[in-house]
């Protein structure tokens, strides 16, 4: 598993952000997919779900990039 983590992290280190908006795509679109596929008597829950998740990963996301905006503008 950690050789895994280290070809995703030469992955990420090789791209630029036109592969990293291509892959953020990808997964959307599969989201979407897997979205559309839960029966509806489940959709609020796992909306609950995905919400919780993005926030909690779209907030550490943002402020690392707000971050090196700032750095980059001292």
């Amino acid at each position: 598993m950690s050789r895994l983590f280290e070809y995703a992290d030469r992955y990420i280190k090789e791209s630029d952000w036109k592969d990293i908006a291509l892959l953020k795509l990808c997964l959307c679109a599969i989201g979407v997919l897997i979205g559309i596929s839960i029966a509806p008597k489940h959709k609020k829950t796992v909306m609950a779900v995905a919400a919780v998740v993005f926030g909690f990963t779209y907030v550490p996301l943002m402020k690392k990039f707000i971050k090196i905006i700032i750095d980059e503008n001292k």
